[in-house]
């Protein structure tokens, strides 16, 4: 039967049309991909390669399936499935060499023969190809970019490209033998610390991520956030940021939150009277800070963990504060904007009871208080997620078992052979749905992180890390500002073409050795700081891929709702400053310290979110507003009497702006 003949539906993790057997073998591949990473994660542990080499064989297997080689929009015909084939066997020998030959691979480090070459050589560029059609173009580049940079010197492959070089940017340059095996067979490519967290914690979690989607986790917290701020001025935007932060944390992506999350709250912000843009932007903003919430923060948290050889456990736990302050940032903007409009809150009777939410959906919470148990325990985190996975699955069969043999027979259903045949099915449908939507969604995360660890390779072989941090040094004048100002910027650039977790990876090993070593940043604040500026891609223009999915939803222009996100976003910019300027507050120190600093960077950011907004108890003039942005600096600068001169300005600019407003009499609200 031709292709054009088959039966063909949506792929959901793939955006085309795909024929039937296609999609039959993308479920039978990432039900086998999630069963294996749950063997490992709580059964039986495997070695380092092994586990890596087939997670990374599985899921480019995936990847080919699932994107076809031309696009979503076009069918893969003849030449389309040829290539396929192509890259099915490059990945079944990607993974399948090393699992079968390792042994002799480490009894010849470092002399490889003529095969060991070839593989690694076929090994770059599938990994290179499943790149370009999971995670986009622009990985792939950069992929590419970085073996040809190695390649570049005096007795590299390309040797007339090094003479191009700018001087600090030169190196000897290697052979093809010397990079392919850089890349492939060792530990420091291909098969790196990045994918290794990939092939482990990240998709145990972005599985049991995808449980609680398909098991109605998501709505439930939508629920529960509307009942608990719906009828407060701007309740929906405000639901909006609680149920984000909830899910986000969770999901992984901005991108998948805001579709999400966003489906519901977008349309009932605006129905309050909030802009379409400002709906889009919000909910943008709000699903960005999802991954910096604890307790998983994404993947972020665990390559954090595994770079500065920190305990999972305290990375969580620094991460609180910093969280907590980015959303009270977008809560303030929110409020205000409320206000400024004259908005009011839904009523009582279309929202949904916190009493009656919790009693459909309290279930949801045992496997969220069994991970953060497990993880207080100091349990490693693979097996934490193995447990979080088993026990929403209990959960959810004692739910079914529950409702089927005592609510349903109350409510006039009785048991039947027949009935208790179709529960066994749904559940066993939603079971496979699980298993397959957690291995399609930590597709595009482990691809990303295969080619991050040929980058980093490259750079670790061609000391590029030092070299960059030499320009870093040489171009800020030895200004710790301007130095973050460059990595910011930097963090914009590669933001423009990787996803926040590559762009993470790279950056770090770029800017990390500067940011310690000449500037003296502590190693768990640098990290944290490149972290949060690798999320701006996702609301800053004119790449701002949160922002464009809350455009979609809202039906508003993609540019106008980035620059909404952007403006409500700004912690994401100001509260890196804070850490590095008050480390105490990430790495500890006295109490009083601690709570002095959390407390004054908070009344900054809203006394900042009321500057820019330009409103808070009634209209802003000017001059408190630039008033209130100076200090901002002052409360940033680690000196308490600058402390203590900023928070005395803004209090003054805040309670001036509160007589004001009781001055006046009541008046219609400010136009936005």
């Amino acid at each position: 039967m031709s292709e054009s003949n088959q039966p063909s539906s949506v792929v959901p993790g793939g955006n085309a049309i795909q024929p039937r057997m296609v999609l039959w073998s993308i479920t039978i591949v990432a039900v086998g991909l999630s069963l294996f990473q749950l063997y490992s994660a709580g059964i039986q542990p495997l070695g380092l390669f092994y586990q890596r080499s087939i997670h990374l064989a599985l899921i480019m297997v995936l990847a080919f399936l699932m994107f076809p080689a031309f696009g979503p929009t076009r069918k893969r015909g003849v030449l389309g499935w040829g290539l396929d084939l192509v890259f099915f066997a490059g990945a079944v020998l990607t993974g399948g060499y090393l699992v079968l030959n390792l042994d002799e691979i480490f009894s010849r480090a470092g002399f490889w023969n003529e095969t060991d070459i070839l593989v690694a050589c076929i090994a770059t560029v599938t990994v290179l190809e499943a790149s370009r059609r999971a995670v986009g173009f622009g990985m792939t580049v950069i992929g590419l970019l970085a073996i040809v940079y190695a390649f570049a010197g005096p007795r590299g492959e390309l040797p007339w490209l090094g003479e191009w070089m700018p001087g600090i940017l030169e190196h000897r340059g290697y052979t093809i033998d010397r990079v392919a095996g850089q890349l492939y067979l060792g530990q420091e490519g291909i098969f790196g610390l990045p994918l290794g967290v990939a092939a482990t914690y990240i998709f145990i979690f972005v599985l049991f991520g995808a449980f609680l989607e398909c098991t109605g986790a998501g709505k439930f917290f939508i629920d529960m956030a509307y009942a608990a701020t719906g009828r407060q001025r701007g309740g929906p935007a405000k639901a909006a940021v609680l149920a984000s932060a909830g899910m986000g944390s969770i999901s992984g992506s901005a991108i998948a939150n805001v579709v999400t999350t966003g489906a519901f709250t977008i349309p009932l912000m605006k129905r309050l009277g909030y802009k379409a843009k400002q709906a889009g932007g919000i909910e943008a903003a709000a699903s960005t800070g999802g991954q910096i919430m604890p307790p998983l923060m994404g993947a972020g948290a665990f390559l954090i963990a595994e770079y500065t050889n920190t305990p999972y456990l305290d990375i969580v736990k620094v991460s609180i504060l910093p969280a907590i302050m980015y959303f009270a940032t977008v809560y303030l903007f929110v409020h205000i904007i409320a206000l400024k409009q004259g908005m009011q809150g839904l009523p009582k009777d279309e929202l949904p009871q916190m009493r009656q939410v919790m009693k459909d959906g309290w279930h949801f919470l045992l496997p969220l208080a069994v991970l953060v148990w497990l993880l207080a325990m100091s349990m490693s985190p693979m097996r934490v997620g193995y447990y979080a996975v088993i026990t929403i699955l209990a959960v959810a069969v004692l739910r079914y078992v529950l409702w089927f043999f005592f609510v349903a027979p109350r409510q006039g259903q009785p048991v039947t052979a027949s009935a208790v045949k179709d529960v066994i099915h749904t559940g066993f449908a939603k079971l496979i749905e699980g298993l397959e939507l957690g291995a399609r969604n930590a597709v595009a995360v482990s691809m990303a992180c295969a080619v991050a660890g040929i980058i980093v390779g490259v750079v670790g072989l061609t000391g590029l890390g030092l070299k960059f941090s030499s320009m870093m040094l040489a171009f800020s004048g030895g200004n710790l500002v301007l130095a973050l100002v460059m990595v910011l910027l930097a963090s914009l650039v590669l933001g423009m073409g990787l996803p926040v977790t590559a762009s993470y990876i790279v950056l770090i090993v770029l800017v990390g050795p500067a940011l310690t070593a000449e500037f003296g940043v502590p190693l768990l604040v640098a990290h944290l700081v490149v972290f949060w500026y690798s999320q701006d891609s996702n609301v800053t223009p004119p790449i701002a891929l949160a922002g464009f999915a809350g455009a979609a939803i809202a039906g508003s222009k993609p540019m106008e709702t980035s620059f909404q996100a952007w403006k409500f976003a700004k912690g994401l910019y100001l509260i890196p400053l804070f850490m590095v300027f008050n480390p105490e507050i990430i790495i500890g120190g006295p109490v009083p310290v601690v709570i002095w600093n959390g407390v004054i960077a908070i009344l900054a950011l809203g006394a900042f979110a009321a500057a820019l907004e330009g409103y808070l108890f009634t209209k802003m003039s000017w001059l408190p507003r630039i008033a209130i942005t100076a200090a901002i600096f002052g409360v940033f600068y680690p000196n308490l009497m600058t402390e203590i001169a900023g928070v005395v300005v803004m209090i003054i600019a805040i309670g001036a702006n509160w007589l004001a407003s009781k001055r006046e009499e009541p008046a219609t609200p400010v136009s936005g």
